[in-house]
Parts: C-alpha cells; sequence; structure tokens
C-alpha cells in the first residue's frame, strides 16, 4: 500500500473574506477557489490536502504541531502575521519537511512594515505577487522538493 503524501495549507487572519476584501489588491476568487485549485493540482501530483484558515495566532500553530506527525510539507499565507509573529516562526523551524511561504500581492510593493517576514526565515521559497495562482505554484514546488528528498 502506497501512502499519499498530505501537504498542509495555511491562511492566516482575513483570508476567509478573501474575494470580499478589497478585491482591488487581494482579487476576486475566494479561499473556496483556492481550495478547489489546489486540490486539483494535489491530485494531478499524487498528494493529498488539509486546508485551513484562522484568524488565530494559536490555531495556526497548532495546525503546524499536527503537521510534524500528519504532512510531508507546508504552503502557508500567514497574511498579517508575517510580519509579526516570531511563534510561527518557532513552530515552522520544527518542522522538518519544505514550507513555501505564499502572498498574493507583492508584499514588496506595499507599506514598508510588509516588507519584513519572520516566516521568510524558515521558508524554502516565497511566492509574492502572482494572485491567488501562487498557491497552486508552491503545491508543486512542494511535489517537487518531496520528489527531490525522495531520490
Amino acid at each position: 500500500m502506497t501512502v499519499t503524501p498530505c501537504v498542509f495549507i495555511l491562511n492566516g487572519p482575513n483570508l476567509n473574506l478573501l474575494g470580499k476584501r478589497q478585491p482591488h489588491i487581494y482579487g476576486s476568487e475566494t479561499l473556496a477557489d483556492v481550495e478547489a485549485a489546489c486540490r486539483e493540482t494535489a491530485a494531478g501530483l499524487g498528494l493529498s490536502l488539509r486546508f485551513h484558515q484562522s484568524n488565530r495566532e494559536y490555531e495556526l500553530i497548532d495546525w503546524i504541531h499536527e503537521a510534524r506527525e500528519a504532512a510531508a510539507g507546508i504552503v502557508i499565507n500567514p497574511a498579517a502575521f508575517t510580519h509579526t509573529s516570531v511563534a510561527i516562526l518557532d513552530a515552522l523551524n520544527a518542522f522538518d519537511g519544505p514550507v513555501i511561504e505564499v502572498h498574493i500581492s507583492n508584499i514588496h510593493k506595499r507599506e514598508s512594515f510588509r516588507h519584513h517576514s519572520y516566516v521568510s526565515l524558515r521558508a524554502d521559497g516565497i511566492i509574492a505577487g502572482l494572485g491567488t495562482q501562487g498557491y497552486a505554484l508552491a503545491v508543486q514546488r512542494v511535489a517537487r522538493l518531496l520528489a527531490e528528498a525522495a531520490r
């Protein structure tokens, strides 16, 4: 029996409002649309997904801890926690698999406080400014990194 590698996709605060909140920055796709696209991409790559969103930092940390036993990789859009959360960084540092950081907007073209990311200190890759397409690209990258590690 073959075990299908699982990837956790974790979304931080306010991403539950995707498609409704500042569509000129984040677009009109909803988080459900993002999840559907990620599931389609993952299925084509032989991966399973766990998709979560929370406005609470501790829930993201708990899912990262859970990923230590249940996931081969993590795709994370920590949203505003990107710029503030050493606790999320510490949790990610305790995870051994690949981590890809995703931002829908180009954080480097926005307010200066958004230019710093604690999560980037752990991330194996960062995708910013590609809209919601960045999530599917992140899933593809996790699949590539897992395949390279298996060789």
